[in-house]
């Protein structure tokens, strides 16, 4: 389960870069109950969404040449520098290089060799997310891969991660845990084959009480559905989402429910 825990290799950090923050802020607060704080002028138009007052993912304007709306997910690392080497050497892409946050932390863009795109956070005074696998919070990260055995090879070597098949209805599922601690209590994410018409991508899961109510709420403030709510046996009832601006995100009910 994803936690808040965060070692190596871990998703530690999310946020979403909207061509429009104030509407896509409202947005994610009609769908999820979240609020926005913004990090001040020295940041731009970049804040926190959170719940219950602690930051469960992030905000800011596009600023990379080219990009749409879209969530991206970081993993921790110890050493932003060398992850940003290895990816290279690993046949990915550097999109922004290493850099610091103020005294937050140090932070890179990159791109897997399949063109799934992700970052790395290297903590300073910011560790992470403050809330995860609550209702209204992430609570998975799933890779949508052209190649997945290809693209768990490149991660492996990245972050140590460990890997268990299971099969099913239609595929091959593989569920990622990092190189620290008991396999399965960290699991964190998986790796699925790319279906026809999508993109490379990491695609982020938020926890709900309810998907079809969280399906209704994302139409009605002008989301679309890319796959309507259905049920998988002993993980939940699922649904693939877009933002007004068409970021795609998911929602899950999951049985049996997580708890913190």
């Amino acid at each position: 389960m994803l936690t808040t825990d965060f070692v190596t290799g871990a998703p530690n950090w999310l946020d979403l870069g909207s061509p429009d923050t104030a509407a896509a802020a409202a947005f994610y607060g009609s769908v999820f109950g979240w609020g926005f704080r913004a990090a001040g002028p020295e940041a731009g138009d970049y804040g926190f969404f959170q719940k219950d007052g602690r930051t469960v993912a992030a905000l800011g304007p596009l600023t990379e040449e080219g990009a749409n709306a879209a969530w991206t997910v970081y993993f921790r690392t110890p050493d932003a520098d060398a992850t940003a080497k290895a990816t290279e050497q690993g046949g990915g892409t550097v999109r922004v290089e290493p850099f610091d946050v103020m005294d937050a932390g140090r932070m890179a863009c990159l791109t897997d060799p399949g063109g799934a795109e992700f970052a790395v956070w290297q903590p300073g005074s910011v560790k992470g997310l403050e809330a995860a696998s609550e209702p209204d919070t992430l609570c998975w990260t799933e890779l949508h891969s052209p190649d997945p055995e290809a693209a768990q090879a490149f991660y492996r070597s990245l972050f140590g991660w460990r890997s268990e098949r299971m099969e099913v209805p239609g595929m091959t599922y593989t569920v990622l845990s990092s190189a620290e601690g008991d396999q399965q209590a960290t699991t964190f994410g998986g790796v699925a084959p790319l279906e026809d018409g999508n993109e490379p991508r990491w695609l982020p899961y938020f926890a709900v009480e309810d998907a079809d109510a969280a399906v209704a709420r994302t139409v009605d403030h002008g989301g679309s559905v890319l796959m309507p709510a259905m049920d998988t046996p002993d993980i939940g009832r699922m649904a693939w989402l877009t933002d007004p601006f068409g970021a795609p995100f998911a929602v899950i009910e999951p049985n049996p429910p997580q708890s913190p």
